[in-house]
Protein backbone atom coordinates (compact mmCIF):
# COMPACT_ATOMS: atom_id res chain seq x y z
CA UNK A 1 0.00 0.00 0.00
CA UNK A 2 1.48 3.37 -1.28
CA UNK A 3 1.58 6.01 1.48
CA UNK A 4 1.17 9.37 1.37
CA UNK A 5 4.46 11.40 1.65
CA UNK A 6 4.03 13.89 4.46
CA UNK A 7 5.53 17.17 4.19
CA UNK A 8 9.65 17.70 4.75
CA UNK A 9 8.89 20.97 6.43
CA UNK A 10 9.51 20.98 10.02
CA UNK A 11 5.66 22.18 10.87
CA UNK A 12 3.95 23.38 14.01
CA UNK A 13 4.62 20.35 16.84
CA UNK A 14 1.44 18.85 17.88
CA UNK A 15 2.09 20.34 21.20
CA UNK A 16 3.40 23.65 20.73
CA UNK A 17 1.60 26.58 22.90
CA UNK A 18 -0.30 23.77 24.72
CA UNK A 19 2.38 23.28 27.07
CA UNK A 20 2.07 19.19 27.45
CA UNK A 21 5.15 17.20 27.81
CA UNK A 22 5.88 14.69 25.21
CA UNK A 23 5.02 11.16 26.60
CA UNK A 24 7.06 7.93 25.72
CA UNK A 25 5.85 4.29 26.69
CA UNK A 26 6.46 0.44 25.86
CA UNK A 27 3.67 -1.59 26.11
CA UNK A 28 3.62 -5.61 26.14
CA UNK A 29 2.06 -6.87 22.45
CA UNK A 30 2.73 -8.75 19.60
CA UNK A 31 3.42 -6.02 16.48
CA UNK A 32 1.42 -7.89 13.81
CA UNK A 33 -1.87 -8.32 16.00
CA UNK A 34 -1.61 -5.31 17.53
CA UNK A 35 -0.13 -2.79 16.44
CA UNK A 36 -2.64 -1.37 14.01
CA UNK A 37 -4.58 0.10 17.09
CA UNK A 38 -2.11 2.57 17.70
CA UNK A 39 -1.37 4.12 14.35
CA UNK A 40 -3.20 7.26 12.87
CA UNK A 41 -2.00 9.67 10.32
CA UNK A 42 0.40 11.29 12.77
CA UNK A 43 1.90 8.56 13.01
CA UNK A 44 5.39 7.06 11.39
CA UNK A 45 6.80 3.70 12.12
CA UNK A 46 10.51 3.57 13.04
CA UNK A 47 11.65 0.06 13.97
CA UNK A 48 15.22 -2.16 13.94
CA UNK A 49 12.93 -5.68 13.47
CA UNK A 50 13.78 -9.21 13.77
CA UNK A 51 16.21 -10.36 11.12
CA UNK A 52 14.61 -13.68 10.65
CA UNK A 53 18.52 -15.30 10.96
CA UNK A 54 17.78 -17.56 14.22
CA UNK A 55 18.62 -15.00 16.84
CA UNK A 56 18.30 -16.42 20.07
CA UNK A 57 15.81 -13.88 21.93
CA UNK A 58 14.09 -14.86 24.82
CA UNK A 59 10.51 -15.26 23.83
CA UNK A 60 10.43 -14.27 19.98
CA UNK A 61 11.62 -17.27 17.49
CA UNK A 62 13.29 -16.03 15.02
CA UNK A 63 12.66 -18.50 12.48
CA UNK A 64 9.38 -18.08 10.25
CA UNK A 65 9.32 -19.36 6.67
CA UNK A 66 11.38 -16.61 4.34
CA UNK A 67 7.63 -15.94 2.29
CA UNK A 68 5.79 -15.55 5.82
CA UNK A 69 8.33 -13.25 7.58
CA UNK A 70 8.70 -11.02 4.21
CA UNK A 71 4.88 -11.46 3.69
CA UNK A 72 4.15 -10.01 7.46
CA UNK A 73 6.62 -7.59 7.75
CA UNK A 74 5.98 -5.62 4.16
CA UNK A 75 2.19 -5.51 5.36
CA UNK A 76 3.39 -4.04 8.72
CA UNK A 77 5.81 -1.52 7.31
CA UNK A 78 3.18 -0.61 4.68
CA UNK A 79 0.20 0.11 7.37
CA UNK A 80 1.96 3.69 7.89
CA UNK A 81 5.26 6.17 6.83
CA UNK A 82 8.55 3.71 8.07
CA UNK A 83 11.83 4.46 9.03
CA UNK A 84 12.94 0.40 8.72
CA UNK A 85 16.55 -0.24 9.92
CA UNK A 86 17.95 -3.60 8.27
CA UNK A 87 21.36 -4.65 6.43
CA UNK A 88 20.82 -3.26 2.64
CA UNK A 89 20.42 -7.14 1.18
CA UNK A 90 17.55 -7.20 3.01
CA UNK A 91 16.31 -3.79 2.55
CA UNK A 92 15.97 -4.19 -1.28
CA UNK A 93 13.70 -7.33 -1.11
CA UNK A 94 11.51 -5.34 1.64
CA UNK A 95 11.51 -2.85 -0.46
CA UNK A 96 10.34 -5.25 -3.43
CA UNK A 97 7.50 -6.91 -1.38
CA UNK A 98 6.25 -3.35 -0.10
CA UNK A 99 6.00 -2.39 -3.96
CA UNK A 100 7.50 0.53 -2.75
CA UNK A 101 10.65 2.42 -3.41
CA UNK A 102 12.36 4.39 -0.18
CA UNK A 103 12.46 8.25 -0.39
CA UNK A 104 15.55 8.05 1.23
CA UNK A 105 18.21 5.69 1.98
CA UNK A 106 20.79 6.66 5.36
CA UNK A 107 23.63 4.37 6.57
CA UNK A 108 24.67 3.25 9.79
CA UNK A 109 28.46 2.70 9.83
CA UNK A 110 30.51 1.21 12.35
CA UNK A 111 34.01 -0.70 12.76
CA UNK A 112 33.41 -4.34 14.03
CA UNK A 113 35.00 -7.42 13.64
CA UNK A 114 32.29 -8.77 11.46
CA UNK A 115 31.96 -9.39 7.61
CA UNK A 116 29.28 -6.30 7.94
CA UNK A 117 30.19 -2.85 8.89
CA UNK A 118 27.15 -1.06 8.13
CA UNK A 119 23.23 -0.80 8.22
CA UNK A 120 20.78 1.52 6.44
CA UNK A 121 17.52 2.80 7.67
CA UNK A 122 15.02 3.33 5.05
CA UNK A 123 12.21 5.45 4.83
CA UNK A 124 9.04 4.70 3.03
CA UNK A 125 6.64 7.12 2.77
CA UNK A 126 7.91 10.45 4.52
CA UNK A 127 10.72 12.24 3.55
CA UNK A 128 13.44 12.92 6.43
CA UNK A 129 15.06 16.58 6.72
CA UNK A 130 18.48 16.68 7.67
CA UNK A 131 18.31 20.44 9.10
CA UNK A 132 16.18 19.34 11.41
CA UNK A 133 18.73 17.25 13.64
CA UNK A 134 22.08 19.36 13.80
CA UNK A 135 25.90 18.17 14.27
CA UNK A 136 29.06 20.13 15.38
CA UNK A 137 30.80 21.13 12.20
CA UNK A 138 33.93 19.21 11.37
CA UNK A 139 36.68 21.53 13.26
CA UNK A 140 35.62 22.76 16.23
CA UNK A 141 38.72 23.78 17.58
CA UNK A 142 38.53 26.40 14.42
CA UNK A 143 36.60 29.79 16.40
CA UNK A 144 34.83 30.70 13.36
CA UNK A 145 33.30 27.11 13.46
CA UNK A 146 32.72 27.83 16.81
CA UNK A 147 31.02 30.95 16.84
CA UNK A 148 28.94 29.27 13.66
CA UNK A 149 28.05 26.70 15.85
CA UNK A 150 26.68 28.80 18.91
CA UNK A 151 24.56 30.91 16.02
CA UNK A 152 23.11 28.04 13.92
CA UNK A 153 22.99 25.14 16.50
CA UNK A 154 25.54 23.02 14.27
CA UNK A 155 25.52 21.71 10.60
CA UNK A 156 22.82 19.83 9.05
CA UNK A 157 23.03 16.11 9.51
CA UNK A 158 24.41 14.01 6.61
CA UNK A 159 22.97 10.55 5.30
CA UNK A 160 25.10 8.24 6.92
CA UNK A 161 26.67 8.21 10.45
CA UNK A 162 29.55 6.70 12.18
CA UNK A 163 28.71 5.48 15.58
CA UNK A 164 30.15 1.94 17.81
CA UNK A 165 28.03 -0.92 18.37
CA UNK A 166 26.50 -1.50 22.01
CA UNK A 167 28.96 -3.20 23.56
CA UNK A 168 27.98 -3.22 27.22
CA UNK A 169 24.59 -3.85 27.53
CA UNK A 170 24.87 -4.17 31.07
CA UNK A 171 25.62 -0.79 31.91
CA UNK A 172 22.75 0.58 30.32
CA UNK A 173 19.59 -2.01 31.74
CA UNK A 174 17.76 0.44 33.74
CA UNK A 175 18.73 -1.51 37.03
CA UNK A 176 16.48 -4.12 35.95
CA UNK A 177 18.95 -6.64 35.10
CA UNK A 178 18.03 -7.59 31.81
CA UNK A 179 19.83 -7.47 28.63
CA UNK A 180 18.60 -7.25 25.25
CA UNK A 181 20.60 -9.00 22.50
CA UNK A 182 20.38 -6.28 20.16
CA UNK A 183 20.41 -2.77 21.73
CA UNK A 184 20.60 -0.28 18.91
CA UNK A 185 22.94 3.08 20.00
CA UNK A 186 20.88 5.69 21.11
CA UNK A 187 22.35 8.46 19.39
CA UNK A 188 21.73 6.22 15.75
CA UNK A 189 18.38 6.27 16.69
CA UNK A 190 17.93 9.74 17.88
CA UNK A 191 19.67 10.85 14.29
CA UNK A 192 17.34 8.16 12.44
CA UNK A 193 14.32 10.28 14.39
CA UNK A 194 15.89 13.41 14.49
CA UNK A 195 15.23 14.31 10.57
CA UNK A 196 11.47 12.84 10.76
CA UNK A 197 9.53 16.26 10.98
CA UNK A 198 8.72 17.11 14.29
CA UNK A 199 4.68 16.78 14.21
CA UNK A 200 4.79 13.06 14.28
CA UNK A 201 4.04 10.25 17.07
CA UNK A 202 6.82 7.53 16.57
CA UNK A 203 5.73 4.13 16.89
CA UNK A 204 8.34 1.04 17.51
CA UNK A 205 6.01 -2.49 16.54
CA UNK A 206 9.75 -4.04 17.53
CA UNK A 207 10.71 -2.11 20.53
CA UNK A 208 13.09 -4.20 22.17
CA UNK A 209 15.32 -2.92 24.97
CA UNK A 210 13.63 0.69 24.13
CA UNK A 211 16.26 2.63 22.34
CA UNK A 212 13.83 4.09 20.06
CA UNK A 213 11.91 5.39 23.11
CA UNK A 214 14.89 6.58 24.80
CA UNK A 215 15.94 8.45 21.81
CA UNK A 216 12.44 10.11 21.67
CA UNK A 217 12.56 11.13 25.21
CA UNK A 218 15.58 13.15 24.39
CA UNK A 219 13.52 14.68 21.17
CA UNK A 220 11.18 15.28 23.51
CA UNK A 221 8.77 13.44 21.10
CA UNK A 222 5.75 11.20 21.67
CA UNK A 223 6.14 7.28 21.47
CA UNK A 224 4.72 4.38 21.61
CA UNK A 225 6.27 1.12 21.60
CA UNK A 226 5.15 -2.66 20.96
CA UNK A 227 7.28 -5.45 22.92
CA UNK A 228 5.88 -9.23 22.81
CA UNK A 229 8.38 -10.03 25.94
CA UNK A 230 7.12 -9.05 28.99
CA UNK A 231 10.95 -8.70 30.83
CA UNK A 232 12.34 -6.41 27.86
CA UNK A 233 9.00 -4.02 28.39
CA UNK A 234 10.17 -4.15 31.94
CA UNK A 235 13.52 -3.53 30.95
CA UNK A 236 12.74 -0.54 28.18
CA UNK A 237 10.09 1.49 30.40
CA UNK A 238 13.79 1.69 32.67
CA UNK A 239 15.32 3.31 30.39
CA UNK A 240 12.97 5.34 28.95
CA UNK A 241 12.25 6.84 32.65
CA UNK A 242 15.79 7.35 33.57
CA UNK A 243 16.92 8.82 30.15
CA UNK A 244 18.24 11.81 30.49
CA UNK A 245 20.12 14.59 28.05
Amino acid sequence: MLQKIPSSNSGASAREGKNVMSQQKVVCGDAYKNVEKYLDDSTVIVTDPPYNIKYHYRTYTDNKKDEEYWRDLSHLCSLAPSCVIMYPESLFVLSSWMNQIPTKVCSWVYNANTEKQHRDAAYFGIKPNFNLYKQPYKDMNDPRCKKLFERTGGARSYDWKEWPQVKNKNKDDGGTGVTHPCQMPVEIMKYLVGIIPTEYKIVDPFAGSGTTGVACKLLDRDFIGLEIDSEYVRLANARISQANE
